[in-house]
């Protein structure tokens, strides 16, 4: 037990100093020329309007008589802007409108024209269906790439949500269809073998599917409802996702220039150094009060810190300054659990138990109070995610990916670690322990 303990401890150690080696340093193969990783830790993450400037580009929604304008379609425009460039809420950009019909984008992090209109204009990408087009994979619905789809979103002129009136008297909530000459040419055949086998028709967007519309009769005219959705609600959030894949309007893109960083050089030193200061503070904190567990849970936070970042660099999050504020904020609220965890230990050790004994109970007892907090949280999380947008939702993530990861090096790298150094048995002591007195 004692060697795979030490050969343990002497891998997890390793890990983690090469982890931190790859964010500061290139890192090369074995005999390659150019580095594997060759960025280090700020150049990894990429950085927001506020600190790294970005692109600015004005787009105006055209009034033309096949696709009339209208003060809702220049607003579902700039909402589907937003979710094709900041689904997740973890970009930080910046898209508003500016006057009735033009559309201001500001892109962080990106200086080349045409990456800034690719990203704006390629995310999304809406495909119709039929059962021949799709495969079965783990469960999942997936399109088949070797049978092109019936329609894609070019084809979609418009949708809509409404209520309309049934033929029986009910009213119901829909969304509409519209599409082009060609595209109602497509969809009237594809509807007629429809319903003919009685298939559904599937809506795909970015390759997840959407929605499975049964089809009870052949489409004509090019003009559909998908009906039954429980309130208008629901049916306007479709209505959004099948504008993210057509524009509701045509638009024209008017200016596009590089914008600096917000913030000065010196705004972001300030608020860096006072940021290390309130970390150096809690980690001398919890070695001065907790000693020997203060010094494992600050090594569980050098993995925590590491798991975050890469974690947000995997998910291409922009780094803001409050960013970096929350980034640091989180830090300090990592070790709540350690702190909920040694104070139950202390409880156990004042009580006459062993060292041993305290570490085993005291995580034991901590962990369903741990796991109440953290639930509670995720669910207010999940809501924020749900209904918010932008800034909202990207916080949301965050904040679980901090939760997640907090719980898992308080209850799984700070427990593994205490068990290894109280069944080495060289600690004796509570007071060096855990700085009890008497």
């Amino acid at each position: 037990m004692q060697k795979k303990n030490m050969i343990f401890l002497i891998a997890l150690v390793v890990l983690v100093c090469s982890a931190i080696y790859g964010f500061v340093q290139p890192v090369y193969l074995p005999g390659a020329e150019k580095p594997f990783l060759d960025t280090p830790f700020i150049g990894n993450l990429r950085l927001g309007l506020d600190l790294r400037g970005g692109t600015y580009i004005v787009f105006e929604a055209m009034d033309t008589p096949e696709r009339p304008l209208t003060d809702e379609k220049v607003r579902d425009v700039r909402d589907i802007i937003e979710e094709r460039v900041n689904r997740l809420g973890l970009t930080e950009p910046i898209i508003q409108r500016m006057g009735d019909r033009r559309i201001v984008v500001q892109l962080p992090d990106v200086d080349d024209p045409e990456e800034a209109l690719a990203i704006i204009g390629t995310m999304a990408k809406l495909e119709f269906r039929s059962e021949a087009g799709v495969v079965m994979e783990n469960d999942e619905i997936l399109p088949d790439f070797d049978v092109p789809p019936i329609l894609t979103g070019a084809n979609l002129v418009q949708t809509t949500a409404m209520i309309v009136t049934l033929e029986d008297g009910r009213s119901s909530n829909v969304v509409s269809l519209e599409f082009d000459q060609e595209g109602a040419t497509r969809f009237a055949e594809a509807t007629r073998r429809a319903a003919a086998e009685n298939r559904p028709i599937m809506i795909f967007l970015d390759d997840e599917v959407i929605q499975v519309a049964t089809v009870r009769e052949p489409i004509l005219d090019g003009k559909a409802f998908i009906t039954n959705y429980e309130t208008l609600e629901d049916a306007r959030q479709v209505e959004i996702m099948l504008d993210s894949g057509s524009l509701p309007v045509d638009v024209e893109q008017r200016e596009m220039r590089f914008v600096s960083a917000t913030l000065g050089q010196d705004q972001i030193d300030s608020s860096v150094r006072a940021g290390l200061i309130g970390i150096a503070l809690v980690i001398l904190f919890m070695l001065f009060y907790y000693r020997i567990p203060g010094f494992i849970a600050n090594f569980s936070l050098v993995i925590y810190t590491l798991i975050v970042l890469s974690v947000l660099i995997g998910l291409n999050a922009h780094l803001t300054l409050p960013g970096i504020a929350g980034l640091i904020l989180s830090v300090g609220m990592a070790v709540d659990a350690n702190v909920i965890i040694f104070e139950r230990i202390k409880e156990e050790i004042r009580i006459g138990k062993t060292i041993r004994a305290s570490v085993e109970s005291g995580f034991r007892k901590a962990f369903r109070t741990i796991l109440d907090a953290n639930i509670t949280t995720l669910i207010a999380a999940a809501v924020l995610f749900y209904f918010g947008t932008g800034p909202i939702r990207g916080f949301s993530v965050t904040l679980s990916i901090g939760i997640l990861v907090s719980m898992f090096t308080a209850i799984i790298i700070t427990r593994r670690l205490l068990k290894i150094i109280v069944e080495a048995g060289k600690i004796t002591d509570s007071r060096m322990f855990i700085g009890i007195r008497g």
